[in-house]
């Protein structure tokens, strides 16, 4: 039986409590600054293929990077396709960083950052690169690797990079957060940057939230008529060990921890997936782990009696090496998106194509 963990919530409340004084300046700033590009006072960048952005607007976690897995799978069947990532926390500075050119994985966890490096392993055949400026390993992806399709991660507030498909996710159980604008809020920009979307993708959609997720994507509608918005959940497909075969999710009793926004959802995952989790343990997004810290989590995994530990794809790429005496599993979980998005994706490429 699962042990409760009480999380602290997502949303630092006392940083939006004395921030809120200067969301209005935030706001404006914001909107200044996409009016700006719009107008092309600001230079926008342009690469000679279809560019799909995946973002969001509010700050946290939304399923971005299992979003672009999903994209790129899609697209990988019918064209070359290249991942463009800012590359957050990775310790490689080049202005082009190539974590896989789709046949070699070149930069660990470490230099790649957790996100690349995970999506290198999980994409063979795609390319995956990083820089700050995007344009960059955009036109890498492109001018060398042949790159056929770009695929921006995190791109929506990336506005020197044109794109051609701009894709928005909402968590639904977080939506728009507290409906404030940074720092009195969740929101990165004003609610009227979303008339820059392609499409609205509500995430994280199981049996708990699929009345909220109705509402909500009903209230996206209605403010956006002509944006469709699609829902999509997440099924755990198998334990995988340091990036090996999946085998089949089994009862068993377990440890769990991860470093992510937000970790309730990895919990949900364990739930769904059946696993007896003895404890769970939560750390920050994107937590280098130590290997004191892994020694401390294997002995409370001994002494509770759990079989091995198990994270997420997104940490167990961060492990690799480390030898500890007992098995850690990543949970693998796959997007499932219903309705006509795949449709939706590839019908607007073909228009841009032509």
């Amino acid at each position: 039986m699962t042990k409760k963990t009480t999380i602290n919530p997502d949303s630092p409340k006392l940083l939006y409590f004395f921030g809120r004084p200067l969301a209005p300046l935030y706001a404006g700033l914001m909107a200044s600054r996409a009016a700006l590009y719009s107008k092309n006072f600001f230079r926008r960048h342009q690469v000679r293929v279809p560019v799909v952005s995946v973002g969001n607007l509010t700050l946290g976690g939304t399923g971005k990077t299992p979003m672009v897995i999903y994209l790129a799978r899609l697209l990988a069947d019918q064209m070359k396709v290249a991942v463009v990532s800012r590359g957050y926390r990775g310790k490689a500075r080049q202005k082009v960083n190539v974590v896989s050119d789709g046949s070699q994985i070149f930069l660990d966890a470490r230099k790649a950052g957790d996100e690349p490096n995970l999506m290198a392993h999980s994409l063979p055949g795609v390319a995956v690169l990083t820089g700050k400026k995007r344009i960059k390993p955009a036109s890498y992806g492109v001018d060398v690797l042949g790159a056929e399709v770009i695929i921006l991660d995190d791109g929506f507030q990336h506005l020197s990079l044109r794109r051609d498909l701009d894709i928005v996710l909402f968590k639904v159980d977080t939506f728009m957060g507290n409906s404030r604008i940074f720092p009195g809020g969740d929101l990165r920009e004003p609610l009227a940057a979303l008339q820059r979307a392609s499409c609205f993708v509500l995430t994280c959609v199981d049996e708990d939230n699929q009345q909220l997720a109705a509402a909500q994507q009903a209230a996206l509608e209605k403010r956006f008529p002509s944006t469709p918005a699609f829902q999509a959940s997440y099924e755990p497909v198998g334990l995988v060990a340091q990036g090996d075969q999946a085998i089949p999710v089994g009862s068993f009793p377990c440890g769990a921890f991860c470093g992510l926004a937000s970790p309730r959802n990895f919990q949900k995952s364990l739930e769904m997936a059946g696993l007896d989790v003895l404890f769970f343990k939560a750390f920050a997004d994107h937590h280098d782990y130590s290997e004191r810290q892994l020694h401390s989590l294997v002995d409370r995994a001994k002494k509770a009696g759990a079989q091995a530990l198990v994270t997420t794809e997104k940490d167990i790429v961060k492990l690799r090496g480390m030898r500890l005496d007992l098995p850690i599993f990543a949970l693998r979980m796959e997007m499932r998106v219903a309705g006509d998005f795949d449709m939706f994706v590839r019908k607007q490429l073909a228009t841009v194509a032509k």
